[in-house]
């Protein structure tokens, strides 16, 4: 049984950093499972301090996953629209490999901000502002999921080896 929780603490780890750049999957909640998971192993027993720290992560980056974009589009004068575009680009880059999660939700934003008859620079500036948003937020739940894999492996590796 500690190996099947082990795999799948593995696999909710993983899945859970694909999910900071995947707007379908909740990255940090996934990688946080993942440590609960090998938590209840009988070979492994993390911290109470590291999992309430941990939670304490999940919960904040996941709440201000939905805050930061919008605070970069309204910071830079962008819409809902915008927020909405970056968003559809988001998902539409995502199969156009790494260039299309960059180039994605700022061409998303723009064509959002176009529908509210915005034209020019303001256009442009709120399309960057809701790119730096969305790429604050990626970055923001990747450093959360990248330190429960790292804590993932620190609990792991001395029971594997």
């Amino acid at each position: 049984m500690d190996i099947a929780l082990i795999l799948l603490g593995f696999l909710f780890s993983v899945a859970g950093i694909i999910g900071c750049v995947l707007p379908a999957l909740p990255g940090p909640p996934l990688s946080f499972l993942g440590l609960l998971l090998i938590h209840f192993t009988d070979k492994i027993s993390l911290s109470p301090t590291v999992l309430w720290i941990m939670a304490g992560l999940t919960i904040v980056s996941s709440v201000l996953d939905y805050f930061i974009p919008i605070w970069g589009t309204k910071m830079y004068g962008g819409s809902k629209y915008g927020v909405r575009g970056a968003t559809a680009g988001l998902v539409v880059g995502f199969f156009a490999g790494p260039a299309g999660l960059i180039l994605g939700p700022f061409f998303g934003a723009m064509v959002g901000e176009m529908l509210t008859d915005r034209t020019g620079m303001d256009v442009i500036k709120a399309a960057f502002g809701s790119l730096m948003g969305f790429l604050l937020s990626i970055g923001l739940k990747l450093i959360v999921s990248l330190m429960m894999f790292f804590y993932f492996w620190v609990y792991v590796l001395p029971v594997v080896f």
